[in-house]
């Protein structure tokens, strides 16, 4: 029970956080509307969405991520940093004290540089990977466009015309910083580590592209922001009704229109991020990394920047596929009620709470995706960027105009879109042939070729059998080997 009240309180702690820092980021943007000059308020919207929250958010990840991981694999997390203070020294505070010492370590740590290393480039590289990162997040608007103070207040650092070509034109910029890290080290497996994180992120951003377009031609834009934006476009309705006053019905959310694309996206941007399980730039055991040579807070800014992607990555995700800062029913009746038309840093705060309440569950599958699947080969990694998202990113863009050619209210786009959802729920629930043969073989009693390993008998350590010329050939081996040793 007191575990639940802790769980219960953090939630309701960091909620209420995000409620206030959103309040005051609409009421300071609607002041300095008002007494600075018209435009001020997206310099405040920097400070407050990338400074602030995406800053934090990613700092809280990497303690977040030790924490839930742990707590995945039935294991213990961090708990060994300690506050010197009465009162709080015998108490791990969640390991918040981790992220403290993780601080001191990365700005006192040397910074070494590799004596034949390029010094210029070696120390340009981490810049290059965080600045593209972090300015991703410009474009994506976190609240709605309501009046404060008279003025009317866009909850976004920048909203160009071209938002998704900005997208695409910075992100491919972060390519730059991980092969350089490589080649500037002047090391082999640094450098083979940095071929390895170029060719990699190159390949995936064709499939990034092409599993937007459906989105563009549905909605007709490539801004995110604004009244024609996708965020705001996707707060209305495919069929609706009315219950007690509520607006209820089907939002045309992107993934429920583009949930190919949404599939597509998620899974070429998490290989851009080049976590696991597309983390082969970084291989552990080949000692082989982009950023191997790097120490002190160049390697810092490598790890966080990892982090910055995963809070922008779900911040992208909401604002395309998941109707950004709306609600699933109940926008127009909440939009519509008097306290929130006196009020518009009210009802910004409150749907720019309900943004940040999806990003943080976006994080969250990242980090179960993160942590659940094991690391794939690098020529799987490649197969699937060439061979199956981008096949599949071109059948759902003909496949996607031809519907909307047909039915520009996009309701029967929806009709393909919920079919695929139940295709791939049935897929999902539905056991795959081998675990069925399985099933099968145990209600029969199982025994028929039990022991004969010709059949593909199971050892008793459970690891399936050689066959005889493998098994074999790994006997004499050992023999030989033991020969030897004797």
């Amino acid at each position: 029970m007191n575990r639940l009240l802790v769980v219960a309180f953090s939630l309701g702690l960091i909620v209420g956080s995000l409620f206030l820092v959103m309040a005051a980021a609409y009421g300071v943007g609607g002041w300095v509307e008002n007494n600075l000059f018209t435009g001020a308020s997206f310099i405040t919207n920097i400070l407050v969405l990338m400074l602030a929250i995406v800053m934090i958010i990613a700092t809280l990840l990497t303690i977040a991520e030790r924490k839930w991981s742990a707590w995945m694999q039935d294991r213990i997390g961090p708990n060994r940093a300690r506050l010197p203070i009465p009162g709080l020294s015998n108490n791990s505070l969640a390991g918040i004290p981790h992220i403290i010492t993780d601080v001191f370590k990365m700005l006192t740590k040397e910074a070494f540089t590799p004596k034949s290393a390029s010094k210029f480039l070696f120390n340009l590289a981490p810049i290059l990977a965080f600045a593209p990162v972090f300015a991703l997040f410009a474009i994506v608007p976190a609240g709605p466009t309501v009046t404060v103070m008279g003025k009317q207040i866009m909850m976004v650092s920048a909203n160009p015309d071209f938002g998704l070509l900005y997208l695409f034109a910075i992100a491919s910029l972060a390519v730059y910083g991980a092969s350089l890290a490589g080649w500037a080290s002047n090391n082999k497996f640094a450098l083979l580590g940095g071929v390895r994180a170029s060719s990699q992120m190159i390949s995936y951003e064709v499939a990034l592209g092409l599993s937007l377009v459906g989105m563009m031609i549905a909605f007709g834009t490539v801004k995110l922001a604004g009244d024609t934006g996708m965020s705001a476009m996707q707060a209305g309705y495919l069929w609706n009704t009315t219950i007690l006053g509520v607006d209820v019905g089907v939002p045309q959310w992107g993934f429920l229109l583009q949930p190919i694309g949404f599939l597509l996206f998620f899974a070429a941007a998490f290989a851009e991020t080049k976590r696991a399980p597309f983390d082969t730039p970084e291989g552990e055991s080949e000692i082989v990394g982009y950023f191997l040579e790097y120490s002190g807070m160049q390697f810092g800014m490598f790890m966080i920047a990892e982090f910055v992607e995963v809070v922008v990555l779900a911040g992208v995700l909401v604002a395309i596929f998941f109707g950004g800062w709306s609600l699933p029913f109940g926008n127009q009746w909440l939009t519509n009620l008097p306290v929130m038309k006196a009020n518009g840093w009210l009802l910004g705060a409150i749907l720019g709470t309900v943004f940040w309440i999806k990003v943080i569950l976006l994080i969250y599958l990242q980090l179960v995706v993160r942590w659940t699947f094991p690391r794939f080969r690098y020529d799987q990694v490649q197969k699937l960027g060439w061979q199956i998202l981008l096949p599949a990113g071109l059948i759902n863009l003909f496949v996607s105009g031809a519907l909307i050619l047909q039915d520009p209210s996009l309701k029967l786009l929806a009709f393909f879109g919920l079919a695929e959802i139940g295709v791939f729920a049935f897929l999902t629930v539905t056991p795959a042939a081998q675990v069925r043969r399985e099933a099968e073989h145990a209600a029969h009693g199982g025994g028929h070729g039990h022991g004969h390993g010709g059949h593909g008998a199971h050892d008793d350590h459970g690891h399936a059998a050689l066959p005889a010329t493998a098994a074999t050939t790994t006997l004499a081996a050992s023999v030989a080997a033991g020969s030897h040793t004797h």
